[in-house]
Formats: structure tokens, C-alpha cells, sequence
């Protein structure tokens, strides 16, 4: 039987772009931008160095593409929520905050790298810089759809925000069940008005937990067999 052709290798032995893309973004969520090396990438990947320029032509592609990465997860997961079906601002609010707390959309983790690496590079601080602009126009364009106008919805929508990122950057020790209960008076402090007990509940579902008599997450219980 006649050997197989070199070249029917090749795809497994370089990989791929987004194999090369889900190394670098492991390792900068791991270590940090330093680590974005090409050889320490191939050693994490246990392929040849000279394979990462089947898919790129440079570092500086690599890093460019990873931040376009960052963008099409966090920056989109983010424009979507506040785009979200809301019948309310409280309701709307509670999709965003939904989203954060979830974690299987907007990637806090990729997002905490990405911000600690723009303190080294002033061309990705410019990248951040324009992906929180839109964002914080995705929120004020949310707000406005239901009355908040202005300076107001321009307020209430870098105070959704900021403190949102703050959760990122400070890493609190919070439970999940203690960000809970605290919700409904993040949403009264950024709308002005209290979510509903059923617009609490809806947003609690998801979770395991329902809102008690007096609003708090209570987890729901299951039925025994």
C-alpha cells in the first residue's frame, strides 16, 4: 500500500487559527500579556513553532485577532443584553445584570485580562477605550427607550457600568446568592423605580431561586422522588 502523503498531516500538525487563538487567549488569561510568546504558545500546544505561521503572519496578528476575539464575545454578548426584549427599565437592567452573573455569554475572566494588558499597551487601551464607549452608548440608547433622557440616561448609564467593571477589576468575594440579594436595590439605585416581584422572580429562575415574601433569593425547592 502506498504511504500516505506529508501533506495529509499537516492540518493536525499546525493546528488551527482558532486552536492558535484559544492557547493565546488561555495564556493571557492565565499569565498575562507577557506570556503571548510564539514559543511558549507551541510548547503549550505541543506543536512546532514554524506551524503558527500557517495562520499568522506575525505576533502582532496573533494579538490584534485575539482582541477581535474579545470584542465579538464581550463587546456583542453586552450590545445584546441591552437590546434584549424589556417591558421596563427595570426589566432591561435585570438582563444585563443576568447576563454578568451567568458568565456563559460575556467571559469576566477575558475581560479582566484584556483591561490589565491595555495598562501596557496604549494601542489596546485605545481598543478599550472604544468598545466601553460603545458600550456605554448601547446603555444609554437603552435607557432612552424608556424616558431617562439627557444627562440622566448619560449618568445612570456610566453608573450601570462602571460599577459592573468594578466587579471585574476588584474580583469581590460575593457569593452568588449574596449578588442576588442585592439586586433589586442595584436596579431601584440605576432606574429610580423597584423591579416588580415578578419581574424579580423571571430574573431568578435561571439561578435555582425564587424571591420569598419580602423579595429575597430563596432557592427553589426540588421535589423528592
Amino acid at each position: 500500500m502506498d504511504n500516505p502523503s506529508p501533506h495529509l498531516k499537516r492540518p493536525k500538525e499546525r493546528g488551527s487559527r482558532d486552536l492558535w487563538l484559544d492557547a493565546a487567549q488561555g495564556a493571557l488569561v492565565d499569565n498575562g500579556v507577557d506570556s503571548l510568546r510564539i514559543q511558549l504558545l507551541s510548547d503549550r500546544l505541543s506543536l512546532s513553532r514554524t506551524s503558527f505561521y500557517w495562520f499568522f503572519d506575525s505576533r502582532e496578528e496573533l494579538l490584534e485577532a485575539l482582541l477581535d476575539r474579545w470584542e465579538q464575545t464581550n463587546t456583542r454578548a453586552f450590545l445584546a443584553a441591552t437590546e434584549a426584549y424589556a417591558e421596563t427599565a427595570a426589566e432591561s437592567v435585570l438582563n444585563l445584570m443576568a447576563m454578568f452573573i451567568r458568565g456563559d455569554r460575556f467571559d469576566a475572566g477575558f475581560e479582566f485580562a484584556v483591561r490589565s494588558w491595555a495598562l501596557q499597551s496604549g494601542d489596546t487601551m485605545r481598543r478599550v477605550r472604544l468598545a466601553d464607549e460603545a458600550r456605554m452608548e448601547a446603555l444609554r440608547v437603552m435607557l432612552r427607550r424608556f424616558g431617562y433622557d439627557g444627562v440622566d440616561a448619560d449618568v445612570r448609564a456610566r453608573t450601570i457600568y462602571l460599577v459592573q467593571i468594578g466587579y471585574i477589576s476588584m474580583q469581590p468575594d460575593e457569593t452568588v446568592e449574596t449578588r442576588l440579594a442585592r439586586i433589586a436595590s442595584y436596579v431601584r439605585i440605576y432606574t429610580g423605580k423597584d423591579p416588580t416581584q415578578s419581574e424579580i422572580g423571571r430574573f431568578l429562575a435561571p439561578f435555582g431561586y425564587q424571591p420569598d415574601d419580602d423579595g429575597r433569593p430563596v432557592p427553589v425547592k426540588r421535589g423528592v422522588d
